[in-house]
């Protein structure tokens, strides 16, 4: 048997020189000299030999065992609800198709009729007009609102407060009447003389009265939202630029309504698809907006369900139209959220 004396010291660390504190390490090998064989392979490997995890052992260890099998997770009440739905929808169907009262063949006749599509563009001209003025006289309340000026904000307070509390209804009658209180309208110097004055008939017709009430209406509601709307653009925003010597006009109008119009968007799409449903209500001025044509064709045939359901299909196409245009909006001015 031969002996083999190992310094694991180091080789200049022997027992004479007192340096590394070890000491010779006796190691005995049976028979001649040779190389202990290298281990190779990862750690896992090695340290899975013999425990039955190297594929060998049996088992469903990692290297060699079946792969696990995904289950999906199933959702019976979906289904059932999807069926429900779907014979819900095709009862409504049948009940559309099948029942001869809603008279189809009255209201293809009547949907594309030249009264009903004029009917059509006037309550669209009615909603442009109130939306516009509307909108154009609600950010100047927002901005008095805003003001650090007590007169102006008390003022765009009780305007706000004033017309949002008086139906609609109301206010049209009382634009429509108005040459009832005031029979002409001077123009002039305040409080002095006046240079010439109209009738008011002729200054306030039917149209004009449901144009100022829609807008006068539609103010009110606008200036809530616009004010929001500029009220969710950090005060930062505002700050920074007055620091850079940025004109006001130019803060309002390239850095706080941009921002703004996220805010303000979704809101203000709302008030519109509400006001084209609204301008139904000059109905009691005689003008011809669709309720209103809708109504003579009906009093004259008596068909009134088909002549209803025509309407129903005209306000339904202009609100989802302007559904979709106010989608894009709010894509187009959220791109930068983040």
């Amino acid at each position: 048997m031969a002996v083999e004396f190992l310094d694991i010291g180091g080789a200049h660390d022997g027992p004479e020189s007192g340096r590394g504190g070890g000491s010779p390490a006796t190691v005995a090998t049976a028979g001649p000299q040779a190389p202990r064989p290298a281990e190779s392979g990862p750690p896992e490997d090695r340290g899975d030999r013999g425990n039955g995890r190297d594929g060998r052992g049996g088992g469903g260890g990692r290297a060699g065992g079946p792969a696990p099998k995904v289950v999906t997770t199933r959702h019976p009440g979906r289904w059932v609800t999807a069926a429900a739905v779907v014979v819900l929808l095709a009862m409504a169907a049948s009940a559309l198709i099948t029942n001869p009262a809603w008279e189809w063949e009255v209201v293809g006749e009547f949907l594309f009729a030249p009264s009903v599509l004029r009917s059509v563009v006037f309550t669209l001209e009615l909603t442009a007009l109130g939306i516009g003025f509307g909108f154009l006289l609600g950010t100047v309340l927002a901005l008095m609102r805003m003001s650090a000026n007590p007169l102006l904000s008390s003022v765009a307070w009780g305007y706000i407060a004033l017309f949002r509390s008086i139906p609609l209804i109301l206010q049209l009658l009382f634009w429509y009447n108005l040459a009832l209180l005031y029979p002409r309208l001077s123009f002039g110097v305040p409080f002095g003389p006046s240079f010439f004055d109209i009738g008011t008939m002729d200054l306030i017709g039917p149209v004009t009265a449901a144009a100022l009430g829609l807008a006068l209406h539609q103010a009110a509601y606008a200036a809530e939202i616009v004010r929001a709307g500029l009220l969710s653009v950090d005060h930062g925003q505002r700050e920074a630029a007055a620091a850079l010597g940025i004109p006001r006009s130019r803060q309002l109008f390239r850095i706080i309504l941009p921002q703004a119009m996220r805010s303000i968007v979704p809101t203000a799409g709302n008030e519109i698809i509400g006001l084209v449903k609204g301008t139904s209500v000059v109905y009691i001025m005689a003008l011809p907006e669709l309720f209103y044509q809708v109504q003579v064709i009906y009093n004259r045939n008596g068909r009134v369900i088909a002549l209803l359901l025509v309407a129903t299909i005209w306000y339904l196409v202009m609100t989802t139209v302007l559904s979709v245009v106010q989608h894009s909006l709010e894509r187009h001015y959220g791109k930068g959220r983040a």
